[in-house]
């Protein structure tokens, strides 16, 4: 209890720059996801009826998602100097996979049936896409969304580490002085900040993607 006190105060005394770097870690996040959302989506309506070019774009996702974040920062270093730029390009390669595989898997759910209903209604196939496909496959889309918010705002933990902001800060600054007074303190503002940011930004979009969601898809 002694140490949730100290933390607690530590947490006080600071609350301005917690919430300072709070905000700057949720601005990457929503920048990013924001960008991966369009992008992905996009690419995913051109893929979803292109089984190698589909093949192609998955694969890619995959693989840069196996490369280790730290790398990926620094690989991005030499064109984009240090700071939030690098990192943010990395983060948005990073939350491409979840988006673009929920996109083509909501696509292939939509029944042929309802299609050729809309066809036969006299709908072009942009009318299809916008007016039937899309809305039928958002709740799927939607989950790759949260699934990608949530990887984000972990990742972007460790962008200070190129020199970007956010709550990675905190956990930097505690480590660089383990031993010292506050140190431990620091990381675990760190730590639980990040976790309470991804839990807010979760039922942000939750909440997002039921009042989006047509009345009869809704659980």
């Amino acid at each position: 209890m002694e140490a949730f006190a100290d933390w607690f105060t530590y947490v006080q005394d600071n609350f301005e720059f917690i919430l300072e770097a709070t905000l700057a870690h949720a601005r990457i996040t929503l920048i990013v996801v924001a960008a991966a959302t369009v992008f992905s989506v996009l690419l995913g309506v051109y893929v979803q009826r292109r089984p190698v070019a589909r093949v192609i774009a998955l694969t890619i996702s995959g693989i840069l998602l196996t490369i280790p974040s730290l790398a990926m920062f620094a690989l991005f270093i030499p064109i984009l100097g240090i700071g939030n730029p690098p990192a943010m390009l990395a983060l948005f390669l990073y939350a491409i996979l979840p988006i673009l595989r929920n996109t083509v898997t909501g696509l292939d759910a939509v029944s042929p049936a309802v299609i050729e209903s809309a066809k036969g209604m006299g709908m072009s196939s942009v009318q299809q896409l916008v007016r039937v496909k899309l809305p039928l496959a958002w709740p799927v889309v939607m989950t790759g969304i949260r699934i990608s918010s949530l990887l984000v705002v972990s990742i972007a933990a460790i962008a200070v580490l190129v020199g970007g902001d956010g709550l990675g800060t905190f956990i930097q600054a505690g480590l660089t002085r383990l031993g010292l007074p506050n140190a431990a303190n620091s990381v675990w503002v760190g730590v639980v900040f990040t976790v309470l940011l991804g839990l807010v930004l979760d039922i942000v979009f939750a909440v997002v993607q039921r009042l989006t969601t047509p009345r009869g898809l809704r659980a």
